[in-house]
Order: C-alpha cells, then sequence, then structure tokens
C-alpha cells in the first residue's frame, strides 16, 4: 500500500504541463461517457479522483456518487478548482475503505496499475456491487498501436516495460487484453464488454506537432471503441459470476 508521503508525490503528473497531458484530456473525458451511455441515475462508488474530469461528468449522472482516494493533496486540488456538489469525498486508501453501502455501478478508472495488490482490490470492491451491478475497469494497454509500430522501428526494445511517463505516474505494472481480463476472470467476474481508449498510432509529441483537429482527435476515440487491443487503454465492463 502507498503511504501519503508517496501518493502525494506523483501528483504533479496530474497538472496540465505534464507530458501526456493530452492524452490524459482525451481518455478521461471519454471514457465515463460511454459509461454513461450505458449506466446512469444510480448509485456510483468511484475509485481515484486523479484529475477531477471523471468524478465531474459522473457527478452530473448518477444520483449518488462517492469517491474515495488516498492522497490528500489530490483531494484538496479537486475541491479547489471545482464546485464539488452532491460528490461525497472519502479520503482513504482503497484497501482500507469499508462501508455497508452497494453500489450500482463502481468504476475502477485507472486504478489496478497502480495498487499493490489488483487480486485484493478486486475481490473486496465485489462485495460492494449490488446483484446484477456492473464494474468498469480502464487500464493502459501495453500493446498499443504506437507501442507496436515503435518495436518494430527499433525504437523500443519491449511493449511491457514501464515507460518514464508510466513511473511518474506512479504505475507498478501495464495490462493488454488477455492479462485484464484473465485477472478478472480469476476473482470470480464474468466479461460483459471490452473496448479501446484512443486508437494512437504516433507518440504524444508527434500528435502535437501536427496540430490535429479536435475532429480527427476525437475521431482516434471514435474508432478506438472496436480496438482494444490496438488502443492506448482498455475499457473492461465486468459483473459478478454469481
Amino acid at each position: 500500500m502507498e503511504n501519503k508521503n508517496v501518493l502525494d508525490s506523483f501528483s504533479k503528473a496530474y497538472e496540465d504541463d505534464f507530458a501526456y497531458a493530452l492524452d490524459n484530456e482525451l481518455m478521461l473525458n471519454w471514457y465515463p461517457k460511454r459509461i454513461i451511455e450505458k449506466v446512469s441515475g444510480g448509485s456510483l462508488l468511484e475509485l481515484g479522483i486523479g484529475h477531477g474530469y471523471t468524478s465531474i461528468l459522473f457527478s452530473e449522472n448518477f444520483n449518488h456518487h462517492v469517491v474515495v482516494d488516498g492522497s490528500e493533496e489530490i483531494i484538496s486540488n479537486f475541491k479547489k478548482n471545482n464546485d464539488v456538489g452532491q460528490i461525497e469525498i472519502i479520503h482513504s486508501y482503497f484497501e482500507d475503505f469499508h462501508t455497508d453501502e452497494k453500489f450500482d455501478v463502481i468504476v475502477m478508472g485507472f486504478i489496478l496499475e497502480h495498487v499493490d495488490n489488483p487480486d485484493l482490490i478486486l475481490e473486496k470492491y465485489r462485495h460492494y456491487l449490488k446483484p446484477n451491478g456492473t464494474i468498469y475497469i480502464a487500464v493502459p494497454n501495453s500493446d498499443c498501436l504506437n507501442k507496436r509500430i515503435g518495436l518494430e522501428a527499433g525504437l523500443i526494445d519491449n511493449m511491457k516495460n514501464l515507460t518514464e511517463a508510466d513511473l511518474a505516474l506512479g504505475h507498478q505494472r501495464i495490462f493488454d487484453v488477455d492479462s485484464l481480463k484473465d485477472l478478472c476472470v480469476k476473482n470470480g467476474f464474468k466479461v460483459n464488454n471490452i473496448e479501446g481508449i484512443f486508437l494512437k498510432p504516433i507518440t504524444t509529441q508527434q500528435i502535437k506537432s501536427l496540430e490535429l483537429s479536435k475532429e480527427i482527435l476525437n475521431a482516434m476515440l471514435t474508432v478506438g471503441v472496436n480496438y482494444p487491443e490496438l488502443c492506448a487503454s482498455i475499457l473492461m465492463e465486468i459483473k459478478n459470476i454469481d
């Protein structure tokens, strides 16, 4: 489990001048909308505030919204920069959080790559899910298209290695579609749907240098839905087997 100082040390990677801020803005405004298209109006438990994009979108579409985050600094920055409204924010490590409530939806958006023990998190939070409730997981994809091209071009040696950006964000691991699916099945879930987030053929810096239009960037998100194996990130919808 990460201690407070370690968690707060990653907060700089959530600021606007971070090298991958473009990716964050695109993906974190995209995948909540994909979830909201399928489920909204009930109760939502969200793990992590991160950049805050997702919490704002979810708060506008769910009747009851609880967010758990282990970093006092990230919580403070979110409250300073946003109208918290009806969001219930709880300062707690994910491993320590406890509630008697069960939720219609649980969102683990870019969480499982950070935690010490993904199995523990999945096992713990399945008990906070209502019967027929849904968990949505988003994680970075090790086998994304730009890495495949980088590997073929000799620019990287191994797609599975953590990058400097991964380390700056506190990532402990990276998933591909199969490894994420295997993790969920092992912990008693069935996979209902898998889709991609952001079909990115070149590096972030190359994309920025091209000054692509919003229409092109949005097309990369839209087309990517059907190609999870190639996208920058994966969005997986899971339910309890029993």
